[in-house]
């Protein structure tokens, strides 16, 4: 039995998605025509940060992902007791932005979803909003972590799970977008996941789990995380 999705990004750095803060970093294929072509009044809408609540109505939810998800209840993370070993820059920003931890801006929201029929094929969505200089500040220095360790432990307790790490092509949507595979060892036993960051003004929207999931409800997640429901 293969690792499950919620298992691995129970041990993983969520963390480590955001967007670079150079047009270097961003690799990936022309962006589709629903969201390449924003207007100066969809921009406008995400040009101060969100506040929590009004990020929650951005998120995806059945409606948007069609027949067969069910979505997870939200349970509370506690990251006290892991460490990482193998990657002094990742170490340093701590367990709780090294394994799944919500990243460190002011606003965010959650939702998590199984699919159903598909033993551990599961996608989650991440929304962040803060200022851009926070977003760009923030993200950068982790990025610049990840990029600095393909490989590394993370000991949670007396776990120890191999994570390796390699960049995806991500396409063009937004200002800034960033994605990686994420390979993850344990036991004898392997599993992968996509984790996919879009920047859109003051709005950070993530996308992980199983790539094929991901791939399917990027545009969607980055569209309603620009304008709403």
């Amino acid at each position: 039995m293969r690792l499950r999705t919620t298992t691995v990004l129970s041990l993983t750095a969520l963390a480590l998605t955001g967007c670079p803060t150079s047009r270097a970093d961003s690799i990936g294929p022309t962006p589709s025509t629903a969201l390449s072509a924003s207007s100066e009044g969809e921009r406008a809408s995400v040009s101060a940060p969100l506040s929590s609540s009004a990020l929650t109505k951005r998120l995806l939810d059945e409606r948007d992902l069609g027949e067969g998800y069910v979505r997870q209840p939200q349970r509370a993370e506690r990251h006290d007791d892991v460490s990482v070993i193998g990657c002094p820059a990742l170490g340093e920003l701590g367990g709780e932005a090294a394994v799944g931890g919500s990243l460190d801006f002011s606003h965010r929201a959650k939702v998590s979803f199984t699919y159903v029929g598909d033993e551990g094929y599961e996608v989650s969505e991440e929304l962040y909003s803060d200022t851009e200089t926070r977003l760009s500040k923030g993200v950068a220095r982790i990025f610049e972590a990840m990029a600095s360790c393909p490989t590394y432990r993370v000991l949670s307790g007396s776990t120890s799970v191999t994570v390796t790490a390699r960049k995806a092509l991500a396409a063009r949507f937004g200002d800034e977008q960033w994605s990686q595979w994420l390979t993850f060892s344990f036991g004898g036993r392997s599993s992968i996941v996509k984790q996919t960051a879009v920047c859109i003004g003051t709005v950070v929207v993530v996308v992980s789990g199983s790539p094929g999931l991901v791939d399917a409800h990027l545009a969607k997640a980055v569209d309603k995380g620009q304008r709403g429901g």
